[in-house]
């Protein structure tokens, strides 16, 4: 069974509504939910916020959180994943943003990308991965990865 078949089987059980929040995956995540058969039941709508502008006017991130902590941060994440849930109406959001490469800085390396989990009756959670300079196809899969196994660990509580 795949991740987005565990995914599917698990939401469906729980009567979950998942939406996605996306920046470095560019709507890789939604993609992924969206593979198997009958994911109509679970999937509300994917969030492809690339750019500040988006996140800001689609998501509700706040400017402040911008200018303050950057794009690739845990605040903007869960901002991301809280807009999302709030303007789709989901029962769970996953937000990602990150530095695919390649490029990067050593404040910010390339393979750094921020998650948030936001569930309609839970606190948000977000962590911040360190994928590595293993190139972009590889962190945006790793991401695609990691986003479906938080959603899954979330849904089998």
């Amino acid at each position: 069974m795949t991740r987005a078949e565990k995914l599917l089987e698990l939401a469906r059980a729980r009567h979950a509504l998942i939406t996605t929040a996306e920046s470095c995956t560019g709507g890789m995540i939604s993609a992924a939910i969206t593979d198997p058969p009958g994911a109509s039941d679970i999937f509300q709508v994917g969030f492809v916020t690339y750019s500040n502008t988006a996140k800001t006017r689609q998501l509700g991130v706040e400017k402040e959180t911008l200018d303050r902590f950057g794009a690739v941060s845990e605040p903007v994440a869960v901002e991301m994943a809280e807009g999302a849930l709030t303007r789709s109406g989901a029962t769970h959001a996953i937000a990602v943003t990150g530095i695919a490469g390649p490029g990067g800085s050593d404040h910010k390396p390339e393979g750094r990308v921020c998650f948030a989990l936001a569930c309609k009756d839970d606190a948000t959670v977000s962590e911040t991965v360190e994928f590595g300079a293993i190139g972009r196809a590889k962190v945006r899969q790793a991401t695609v990865e990691h986003a479906l196994d938080l959603l899954i660990a979330a849904l089998a509580r």
